[in-house]
């Protein structure tokens, strides 16, 4: 077996905020290897005051005083998968997720959010973090302790370079390659499958978030630095089982997911239902009249987040009802 690739994070190795197809790969691995990639989150204006005795990791401290700022997010990567091409798939299991701060923030600020209108100030709240219990202690709640919440990690950012014709694209808005999903399903041990539309797939991944509700509707969630285990394969399409992937896909141990994104919110919802239909057809002897009625009795469609300029919309079908 293979000794997996670290990447660690740092100027050579991370961008802020862009994706784009022409930016050479950090490292390379063959199908089915895996790549450690540690991952920063946070900008400068995020930081925690000195009197919060909070560490700033020094490889962040040097992105912020070195790297350009391009976009919204530190990823780490890319990563190329040799042998990847155009039309295939690229799947992306998420083997082992770490915490890399026993902090995070979370934060809101004019002119962004789900209500701008209702809050148009700034607030940043840093969240202590509890790595050997995985939780976190909000500031406010029923008592004077605060409120405790359960973290259950995961990356915002997973996607692969866009077509070339794009150009550079801004790591804000997820898109068919994925990039900010900001799917709180994708923890550790499930599988992301993200459609291939260059040589080598070149994979990035970053937005570490210790937790997050469905709709992300803040701006933010528990932002922190975390460290990805990925194990990186590659689908060939063409098959009436795996048609060529256009649009990212998703498991869990218990559920397939479809998904949409779009500015308009319905229409992220229509392409959620449009993925899940094709897929249940892929899998099944349904008709797509078939699998409409069933995605209507049995799919649960979920609003993934309302802040990214394109909103998301998930839908989750349960193992075992179909296939």
């Amino acid at each position: 077996m293979s000794v997996p690739v670290r990447v660690p994070a740092s100027l050579t190795t991370c961008r802020w905020g862009a994706f784009d197809a022409s930016f050479p790969p950090v490292a390379s691995i063959d199908p089915g290897e895996v790549v450690i990639l540690e991952c920063l989150s946070g900008g400068p204006d995020v930081m925690p005051p000195q009197e919060k005795m909070m560490a700033v990791p020094p490889a962040l401290r040097e992105v912020h005083q070195k790297l350009p700022r391009l976009g919204a997010h530190i990823i780490t990567g890319p990563v190329e998968v040799r042998g990847a091409e155009p039309g295939d798939a690229l799947r992306i299991d998420i083997e082992k997720i770490e915490l890399g701060n026993d902090w995070g923030f979370c934060a809101f600020r004019p002119l962004f959010g789900t209500l701008p209108e209702d809050f148009p100030y700034r607030r940043v709240l840093h969240i202590p973090v509890d790595k050997a219990a995985m939780t976190c202690r909000l500031p406010f709640g029923p008592s004077e302790k605060g409120t405790e919440l359960k973290l259950a990690p995961f990356f915002g950012v997973m996607g692969v370079a866009p077509p070339r014709d794009w150009g550079m694209i801004n790591t804000k808005e997820p898109r068919a390659m994925g990039g900010n999903l900001d799917n709180k399903e994708l923890t550790e041990g499930t599988t992301l499958f993200l459609p291939v539309f260059n040589e080598g797939a070149l994979f990035s991944a970053g937005d570490g978030h210790g937790v997050q509700g469905d709709g992300e509707v803040c701006i933010n969630a528990l932002e922190i630095c975390l460290t990805g285990h990925f194990r990186l394969s590659l689908v060939k399409g063409g098959g009436p089982r795996d048609p060529v992937l256009k649009f990212p896909r998703a498991e869990t141990k218990t559920h397939y997911i479809t998904m949409g994104m779009n500015e308009d919110l319905d229409l992220a919802m229509k392409q959620a239902l449009r993925e899940m239909i094709a897929f249940i057809c892929s899998r099944t002897n349904l008709s797509d009249a078939d699998a409409y009625q069933f995605c209507s009795l049995a799919v649960d469609f979920r609003v993934t987040q309302t802040v990214n300029g394109e909103k998301g919309v998930h839908g989750m079908l349960k193992k075992g009802l179909l296939f």
